[in-house]
């Protein structure tokens, strides 16, 4: 009698034949989020049944972020804990592979088996496809393997379709990597140059999607504004184009996309959120400072005054338009009058949303080895005024939808009992009484008070 064949020596000696176990944590951002889903997609034709439980897992995978230095200690503190649990579970007699995978993986390859022994298994982003082979190598080999390497062949034709998973929302990636090089910045070390998926390869998956019930698709980019995939006419298309391809999709109700680079907001995308209405009102445009000597300094290439022109022409073409931004706070050489820039342009925009960080130093980029690098407190202290002023501008466009009836897409159950969690156009959390029937169905709620939906770092 036939078996399905199984990559090979990772399932524990003397296991019970049932589901392997795998684990997945994801850091970062919603590209990360994506790429975990993908790995669970991929582990599982291999036996593999996702768990929230550590303890139980034959495999556990951390999907690293790089971005700031908090972020690559939390995933190193974390392995100090999972070494524990492999430890506890060999002496069971149940093995456990650990893998760490992501851009901290990219970045830091061989050195993550160094510091942490443990880790069987390094892939980084653009390599993650491989990971069953990985695995199998590890446990055969005895040693740990690391892939960071950037393949030639398109590492998304190499993923399974898409699994249904019930929800009425997904993360879609379109666009991968980054040109600009900015000096803060790591993705272009580990997400390489921009690559865009063709328009019928983004279309299929957008479609699957939608046929296991996905009613609001978010494109994904490091730059997805950049995005120039390849269309069916055989010359490249933009996210405009590709965005108007995918409205005509029947059952897709709403379209988004993140995250932008200002220099790459060109006018027919621009004029999307006019004519398209399955484009939501919702635009997140980092400006990352408000000085141009400090905007120069960071190779951002936008100035502050072409910065609030296009904010300008954005809101003259959809003048109820919810813009967030993300702000970086003691960037080297930053001067209180550098940082007063910053803030003045925050009061003059009024965004809605806003992530604020404190400078973080990312080996390997330009920025890490400038000078005048300014002192913890005060980053502190300005990441405490951007807050205040953000906090107000977020208060005002949340007092101004109030009272107005507004569609909220109801995703998934709440934490009590006949409550229902959705969102608004502008990405406000909607909590709601409904029953579970209404969930992946849109309604038109009246806002009664005020959403909290700014992010920042402590």
């Amino acid at each position: 009698m036939g078996h399905k064949k199984r990559s090979p020596g990772v399932r524990p000696a003397g296991a019970d034949p049932g589901p392997r176990k795998v684990h997945i944590k994801t850091f970062g951002c919603q590209m990360n989020v994506y790429d975990s889903e993908r790995i669970a997609e991929l582990l599982a034709p291999l036996g593999f049944a996702e768990t929230a439980d550590v303890e139980e897992a034959d495999v556990v995978v951390l999907n690293t972020c790089h971005i700031r230095e908090k972020a690559a200690e939390k995933v190193y503190s974390d392995l100090g804990r999972i070494r524990e649990i492999k430890e506890r579970r060999k002496r069971e007699g149940r093995d456990t592979i650990v893998t760490v995978a992501g851009c901290v993986a990219q970045a830091e390859g061989e050195e993550i088996v160094r510091r942490e022994p443990s880790v069987d298994v390094v892939v980084g982003p653009q390599s993650y496809q491989e990971l069953g082979d990985l695995l199998a190598r590890a446990r055969s080999r005895g040693a740990a393997v690391v892939e960071t390497a950037f393949p030639e062949k398109n590492k998304f034709a190499a993923l399974p379709e898409r699994a249904g998973r019930g929800a009425p929302t997904a993360f879609l990636t379109v666009q991968e990597g980054c040109d600009k090089f900015c000096t803060f910045c790591v993705v272009p070390y580990t997400r390489g140059a921009e690559y865009s998926r063709s328009v019928a390869d983004v279309e299929a998956e957008a479609r699957r999607l939608v046929d296991r019930g996905v009613r609001e698709i978010t494109l994904l980019g490091q730059n997805v504004n950049a995005y120039h995939g390849a269309g069916q006419d055989g010359r490249a298309w933009s996210l405009a184009e590709l965005m108007l391809r995918l409205a005509c999709i029947e059952g897709l109700e709403r379209l988004r996309y993140s995250t932008s680079h200002p220099r790459d907001m060109s006018e027919d995308l621009i004029a999307a959120h006019r004519d398209l209405p399955k484009l939501m009102p919702y635009l997140h445009l980092p400006v990352q400072a408000g000085s141009d000597r400090i905007l120069a300094a960071m190779n951002r290439r936008h100035t502050r005054a072409e910065y609030l022109a296009l904010i300008g022409r954005i809101r003259a073409t959809r003048p109820d338009i919810a813009l967030s931004t993300d702000i970086i706070v003691g960037f080297p050489g930053e001067a209180d009058g550098d940082f007063q820039l910053t803030l003045a342009v925050l009061e003059e925009v009024g965004f809605a949303q806003a992530y604020a960080f404190k400078y973080s130093p990312r080996p390997g980029t330009p920025a890490a080895g400038m000078e005048q690098q300014l002192p913890d407190d005060v980053k502190d202290n300005r990441l405490q005024q951007v807050l205040a002023v953000v906090d107000r501008s977020q208060t005002a466009f949340n007092s101004a939808c109030v009272g107005r009836v507004v569609p909220v897409l109801l995703e998934r159950p709440g934490r009590h009992p006949g409550q229902l969690i959705g969102r608004s156009p502008y990405m406000q959390a909607v909590h709601l009484t409904a029953p579970p029937s209404l969930c992946g169905h849109v309604a038109g709620l009246k806002s009664s008070r005020q959403a909290s939906i700014v992010s920042r770092e402590s």
